[in-house]
């Protein structure tokens, strides 16, 4: 069986998406008139806490589904698959926060317009990612070999994080806003809300549009790293597009609850090396040893636990 996904399969899925960036929308905002008011700690961790809770919900609703339709081993397998894979791009994603970060605060963007440019860049990143992830499956099933590129790619980027490769690289380095500011008109200062103005008879794009360019290239880049990732987990498209999707649609909560932990959690990106190191070497080992799901996902979960724990002992 290549996948258990079918028409009506994405169609449900696609529809419960919509529903929770509608919610997303809604919800996830300060009930505070003041239009700068900060995201508190509080609120950012109970909306985290709801975003894991309906990932772990719909994955008690994908094993009875699989059940009825399948079997109890398909089911099971299945889920297993989803729950590691989930707990993998949400792992890698949290490198990806700590970029945006970085974005936020060259810029000086305050955190009500935090949030807006979040908002536009998670329905970004859902669907570049979707194109992302069938584009290799695609690339999988035609090119079955590619798993050992994959493979040799994330052993690459594991030995950067723990080398501390990336830790230099700055916003004004990245190629795209290079590019921005050779071929467009910014303006000196945000102008609010928005992403264009028109001054003086001239259209301009702000500062803000800038960053939400700057953040859409970033989740691309991080990508690049996370898809292979999971497609050593899993090849079924339908898996590899519901633990992605399911574990971005949280980053915003995600962002306002790491954002003054950033400083704190100095081991996280060499045990996201470590985690790296590890698909990437399973991959590779795909003809000669076949790393049992649960050991990939023990293993993930340990050493998110072993960094936190260092983390924190190191601050005190």
């Amino acid at each position: 069986m290549d996948s258990i996904g079918n028409i009506w399969l994405y169609l449900v899925f696609f529809g419960l998406v919509a529903v929770m960036l509608i919610i997303d929308f809604v919800g996830f905002k300060n009930k505070k008139t003041a239009s700068d008011a900060q995201v508190s700690l509080k609120e950012a961790g109970l909306w985290s806490m709801a975003w894991v809770s309906i990932a772990l919900l719909f994955a008690g609703g994908l094993w009875l589904y699989l059940k009825q339709q399948f079997s109890i081993e398909i089911a099971n397998q299945k889920t297993l698959e989803y729950l590691t894979g989930y707990l993998l791009e949400k792992s890698l994603a949290i490198d990806n926060v700590f970029v945006w970060l970085m974005i936020f605060s060259a810029f000086a963007i305050p955190p009500q317009l935090q949030r807006r440019v979040l908002l536009y860049g998670v329905l970004g990143a859902i669907v570049l990612r979707s194109v992302f992830i069938f584009m290799g499956a695609w690339l999988v099933q035609e090119f079955s070999w590619i798993l050992y590129i994959f493979g040799a790619f994330l052993i690459y980027t594991g030995f950067k994080f723990l080398t501390g490769q990336d830790e230099d690289s700055k916003v004004e380095d990245m190629p795209l806003l290079k590019f921005l500011q050779r071929h467009f008109s910014v303006t000196p200062t945000l102008k609010g809300e928005r992403f264009f103005v028109v001054e003086q008879g001239k259209r301009w794009v702000t500062p803000l549009f800038i960053v939400l360019l700057l953040v859409e290239f970033s989740d691309v880049i991080f990508a690049v790293d996370s898809i292979p990732a999971i497609f050593s987990v899993t090849q079924d498209p339908f898996i590899v597009l519901s633990a992605n999707l399911m574990a971005i649609l949280g980053l915003r909560a995600m962002f306002f609850l790491l954002a003054g932990a950033a400083q704190k959690l100095k081991y996280l990106p060499y045990g996201l090396g470590v985690i790296l190191l590890f698909i990437g070497v399973k991959m590779l080992l795909l003809d000669v040893f076949h790393v049992p799901i649960s050991w990939s996902l023990g293993f993930i979960f340990t050493v998110l636990i072993i960094t936190a724990y260092l983390s924190l002992k190191k601050c005190r």
